[in-house]
């Protein structure tokens, strides 16, 4: 019979590669003028059910109807043609286009007008869904909160009734957040029906109407949100109670570790990726750091671990040696020279597959890298790695048959376990890590934010490139703020506003210095 308020209606879905069930008689609902958010753990099975809405997998059994009648997905064409449209957590946009050119490209030839035309028609919808753009700007000069409504715009004007987000927040200030929300309410309001995925639960409380529960690749639940609480969804994911608390202990016996005097970077394109940054990292202290993406993090993560050109001004290590304070720059020094100095530095880039860990060896292997210049013998010793990596995966919960496991079978949360414990487990006295947390489920996340306390306390100096101002005021001590490449603010996270950050984040406000 068909339900005439279901958008789509998905029933036994199965889909498995070679031994692995990624999803297994999964089922729920979408109706027509509602938010429904998509829940659980890495590995529950979220991407896989998106993949088959969008025609890129076919399941091996089960059901998909769209407006109460059946369909088969065997491609994105179909997919398109049945109003599925998928915003992507990484825009698929050409940069030397504009707005409105990326809006219109490889539109079908029948729905080919003049260029005035178009731009007459997409206006329209911006007004219609309050989205707001320069359809003639170019790509590469649009903030990241732009780019996203382009890439929304892309999926309305291809007619899509039924859109799916993939978390869509990830890297965008508050306040274009609550744009974002605006607008899809509206969306919901004009009876799109509309699948967000995220990991942040208060943006599930505030957008969604219901939120169905994915647990190891089978349906949980589906529950309205009004009725229900972040820590109970948190429950439902992962099968028992879960603290939402992140602790944050009192620094102490404070002392600097790392002091960075208007360094100065500049790409391969002449533009400055870091532009006289300025700050001091202290041991026993989180020092976060915010800023819209393409704001100078990575590169300044990068700089200070030696992997990337430093055009101007110092990084000065601080160590005491017999009593006597020592400060030793350290730019211009490979990784391998500024281990050789004595300087115990660990590093956890964003690439955790293509900088971090190597995807085809096993886990013990991967301990090795961080080992094998040292071994005086012709043959590598292989048992220290292995009994390190026995007991990263029993302290860490790293799900894993064994030691001998290829890292590229783990699951993001356990594949990001390996390369902090590998990392921590080396003694640093200065800790980077880039977005460690990202794309990780609830449960992952919380045991990285425990390791990186854990350090904290030990009296290691922890650099906290982090996108969720939530988590950088609820784990960090201070937190700065970049915008452009520039410093513009170093704030105390107790006091500080997450709005003040946001509008920091943009050019728009200075913070104190803390």
């Amino acid at each position: 019979m068909k339900h005439q308020n279901l958008a789509v209606s998905i029933r036994g879905l199965c889909k498995s590669f070679g031994p692995v069930a990624a999803n297994k008689d999964l089922s729920l609902d979408v109706r027509w003028g509602e938010i429904l958010a998509l829940l659980g753990e890495n590995g529950s099975g979220k991407s896989t059910l998106v993949n088959m809405l969008s025609g890129l997998y076919l399941p091996d059994a089960g059901s998909i109807a769209v407006d109460g009648e059946p369909v088969y997905i065997r491609t994105p064409a179909d997919s398109f043609r049945l109003g599925i449209g998928v915003i992507h957590q990484h825009f698929k946009l050409v940069d030397v286009m504009t707005a409105l050119e990326n809006i219109i490209l490889g539109l079908p030839k029948k729905s080919r007008k003049s260029k005035k035309a178009h731009e007459k028609a997409v206006s329209e919808l911006c007004d219609r869904y309050g989205l707001h753009v320069d359809l003639h700007k170019k790509v590469y000069n649009m903030s990241v909160g732009e780019k996203q409504t382009v890439e929304i715009l892309k999926v309305l004007y291809r007619g899509a009734r039924i859109l799916i987000l993939d978390e869509p927040t990830a890297v965008l200030t508050p306040q274009e957040i609550d744009r974002l929300f605006d607008i899809l309410r509206k969306m919901r309001d004009g009876g799109k029906a509309i699948i967000i995925i995220t990991h942040k639960l208060n943006e599930v409380m505030a957008v969604s109407d219901r939120v169905t529960v994915l647990r190891k690749g089978e349906t949980a639940g589906t529950v309205e949100t009004a009725s229900t609480t972040a820590s109970q969804l948190a429950a439902f994911m992962v099968g028992r109670e879960i603290n939402l608390d992140i602790e944050r202990v009192e620094p102490k016996n404070l002392s600097e570790r790392l002091n960075v005097v208007n360094l100065t970077c500049v790409t391969e394109d002449g533009r400055k990726a870091l532009d006289n940054v300025s700050f001091t990292l202290n041991g026993g202290e989180i020092l976060g750091v915010a800023g819209v993406a393409g704001s100078g993090q990575k590169e300044l993560c990068e700089a200070i671990a030696g992997l990337y050109p430093v055009k101007g001004g110092a990084i000065l290590y601080k160590n005491v040696v017999d009593g006597i304070e020592i400060s030793e720059n350290i730019v211009g020094k490979t990784p391998r020279e500024i281990f050789q100095k004595g300087i115990a530095m660990a590093f956890i880039p964003e690439d955790r597959l293509g900088m971090g860990l190597v995807a085809r060896m096993d886990i013990a292997e991967n301990m090795m890298l961080k080992s094998y210049n040292d071994t005086k013998s012709l043959f590598v010793d292989r048992k220290k790695p292995t009994e390190m990596a026995k007991t990263l995966i029993e302290r860490l919960d790293i799900a894993a048959p064994g030691v001998n496991t290829q890292v590229s079978r783990l699951s993001g949360g356990n594949v990001q376990k390996v390369l902090l414990g590998r990392e921590i487990s080396s003694d640093p006295t200065i800790l980077i890590s880039a977005y460690p947390v990202r794309g990780l489920d609830i449960h992952s996340s919380y045991t990285i934010y425990r390791l990186l306390n854990e350090q904290k306390q030990k009296g290691v100096a922890v650099l906290f490139i982090g996108e969720d101002l939530d988590v950088l005021l609820a784990l960090c001590d201070r937190i700065m703020v970049l915008c452009g490449g520039k410093c513009v603010g170093i704030v105390d996270a107790k006091t500080a506003k997450k709005e003040e950050i946001g509008l920091m984040m943009i050019g728009e406000g200075g913070g104190a210095y803390a």
